[in-house]
């Protein structure tokens, strides 16, 4: 647990740490998700001197999109945006954008929790993963190919990217092929997985 509201906790617990939904206090006060005793997904964290922060937190740290009210001069200051590794980073970075979409359905962009800096693609048929694919190629502005189990994608990437993703696969009905294209733009840091489905 956090120094500063480590003194009393309720909520959810595992393995002897609060893990889930809960309030900690100290001198200060956290109420939101915890994993392994520390903030961790969303929550609101108050502290002592009447600063306060909304926001995402990872391992503890503010981490993510947030809002942070504080004290400056005895002026109110406002810090909406931007956090990694408990640093503001500046204004909150645009959603996903698609810039071209040929043969997909619809798609999901998910942002886990993780200091990684990766984008993953699953690829989905009629609602189970989609292995029937050839002509596969995918194209990144930065990154490292990465095969992680059934996902493939890019890791140490420098966001914003834009990535393309064309593959041949049969039709809904499997009465024929489509030749899929897909492009998009992710601006905001972290790990990211695109779902795909045709």
């Amino acid at each position: 647990m956090k120094p500063g509201i480590g003194d009393h906790y309720e909520g959810k617990c595992k393995n002897g740490f609060a893990n889930g939904k809960g309030i900690a206090t100290g001198i200060d006060k956290y109420e939101g998700q915890f994993i392994k005793g520390l903030p961790q997904g969303s929550g609101t964290y108050n502290w002592a001197d009447g600063s306060a922060y909304t926001g995402e937190w990872l391992e503890g740290l503010r981490h993510g999109i947030g809002k942070y009210i504080f004290s400056n001069y005895g002026n109110d200051s406002i810090q909406d945006g931007l956090w990694l590794n408990d640093e503001y980073k500046g204004g909150k970075p645009d959603k996903p954008n698609v810039n071209y979409n040929y043969g997909v359905e619809r798609y999901n962009f998910k942002k886990n929790p993780s200091r990684s800096n990766r984008v993953l693609i699953d690829l989905f048929q009629n609602g189970v993963r989609n292995n029937k694919t050839s002509n596969l190629l995918l194209s990144t502005s930065s990154g490292e190919d990465i095969t992680y189990g059934n996902l493939m994608g890019y890791d140490n990437v420098i966001f914003p990217v834009t990535i393309k993703i064309t593959y041949t696969t049969t039709n809904k009905l499997k009465t024929g092929s489509v030749n899929v294209r897909f492009e998009f733009v992710i601006y905001e840091p972290g790990d990211w997985k695109v779902e795909l489905y045709n």
